[in-house]
């Protein structure tokens, strides 16, 4: 039960981050900026693989620390911050400057990623006796 839950639940915010993936590879592609699909790829790959830590973690710590599985939640969510200001923040800020496209580059997969594993934790979260 717990990795069949686990990858079905990885395998839902795949499909999600793939078609907003592909729709903001388009988007960005017919307004010409300066990002990189590769810039893109990089991000969302980044996003998915901290969400999909987030859900096996809180999984795993679902019995010790039953209790504390909010502030785990958001705590893993301040990381994904410390990940953006370590990992892209500094090629953004190169030029001296973050354009709006070089922000929606980040925030963009971090807002679905967020978004796909809030709803997943709230139904985890509401069901945990089950699991």
């Amino acid at each position: 039960m717990t990795l069949k839950w686990i990858i079905n639940n990885c395998l839902k915010l795949s499909l999600v981050a793939l078609v907003f993936f592909v729709i903001h590879v388009y988007i960005n592609k017919n307004i010409d900026t300066e990002i990189t699909s590769r810039q893109i790829i990089y991000s969302y790959i980044i996003n998915y693989l901290l969400a999909c830590g987030v859900i096996v973690l809180l999984f795993l710590l679902k019995k010790k620390l039953k209790d504390q599985l909010g502030f785990i939640f958001m705590a893993a969510s301040l990381l994904k911050f410390v990940f953006f200001f370590l990992l892209f923040y500094p090629s953004y800020k190169m030029d001296g400057d973050m354009t709006k496209p070089e922000f929606f580059t980040f925030f963009i997969p971090y807002a679905i990623c967020l978004t796909i594993e809030c709803i997943i934790l709230a139904k985890f979260l509401n069901n945990l006796d089950k699991y």
